[in-house]
């Protein structure tokens, strides 16, 4: 097999365990070509030959793999995500192996889905997000997160909520394929993945195949108002607990702008941009094939 790896050297807590899925991987005759980058060395860059490859590793947090997945969009080349990042949530919601051996075992075997993707623009910007992106509470969650992520792992993201336990309430409208709402609330998810971390599932449904965002609108008027929502979405990890309060409300769509008053911070994948609102939001539905386990391929495959 040829096999490219593309490694982001900034991602994670820097453990090296991709080396070990290169050693783990390596047979009589295999080419394996690995590509680093701590952010300096554009992504694109080292994606412009992967078309002769067989399959891509991408190894690095969400953010890494969803820049990859999005250049590499309807291209039908296997991706791997490598979960090198502090929350390596598609890794969550796919049910995939950490361990470097298993995810070899992955590769060689082949099995793979399409899933759809998302892509966010704002002011000029325009990135693909795999897992959410969002304007309000959870941007800010994210912005102060970010400096203690690799001291802390995804407790730096419980810190930074605990910390901003009374966020800024806005007034949000929202266009949800050409409809017109007005809400009040401290932030708006859109959402292709729904786990998040320490497993707790944001919709009942986790439905990143059928070309449709779950809008989430969080009305609490700060952030206890979310807990009864939190407890719903940890206690659903089995599929039986469907009812999520008042302080959301689920809406579907595939095409979403986002308006608020005042302007909120914008993230997408765990990553905050310093943007703010407006934004739009577009579904590319099935846009990334992603090497999948066989736990993965049972919850999702339709």
């Amino acid at each position: 097999m040829k096999l490219l790896v593309i490694n982001n050297l900034s991602s994670g807590f820097g453990e090296g365990a991709i080396y070990d899925f290169i050693r783990a991987f390596s047979s009589d005759g295999d080419e394996v070509v690995l590509r680093n980058t701590d952010g300096t060395t554009q992504i694109a860059s080292l994606l412009k030959d992967a078309h002769q490859f067989d399959a891509v590793v991408a190894s690095g947090g969400d953010g890494t793999v969803s820049t990859i997945c999005s250049q590499l969009s309807h291209t039908n080349i296997p991706i791997l995500p490598f979960p090198a990042g502090t929350a390596n949530l598609l890794t969550l919601n796919l049910e995939q192996p950490h361990e470097p051996h298993a995810l070899a075992h992955l590769v060689r075997e082949g099995k793979t889905l399409n899933f759809d993707l998302g892509i966010i623009e704002v002011d000029g910007f325009r990135h693909g997000f795999g897992i959410m992106a969002g304007a309000g509470y959870d941007a800010t969650i994210m912005h102060d997160a970010a400096p203690n992520k690799r001291i802390m792992g995804p407790m730096a993201y419980l810190s930074a909520a605990v910390a901003n336990a009374l966020p800024q309430k806005a007034t949000f409208t929202l266009t949800l394929d050409g409809k017109t709402i007005e809400r009040e609330g401290v932030g708006v998810l859109i959402v292709n993945f729904s786990k998040i971390q320490f497993d707790i599932a944001l919709t009942h449904s986790n439905e990143p195949c059928d070309g449709y965002f779950d809008v989430m609108i969080l009305k609490a008027q700060n952030a206890f108002g979310l807990i009864p929502a939190i407890i719903a979405g940890f206690l659903d990890r089995g599929g039986d607990y469907p009812e999520r309060g008042d302080a959301l409300e689920t809406l579907r769509a595939q095409v979403v702008h986002v308006e608020s008053d005042p302007p909120l911070e914008i993230q997408y994948d765990g990553e905050p941009t310093r943007l703010t609102t407006p934004f739009t939001a577009y579904i590319d539905h099935e846009a990334a094939r992603l090497i999948v386990s066989e736990e993965g391929y049972d919850l999702f495959a339709r």
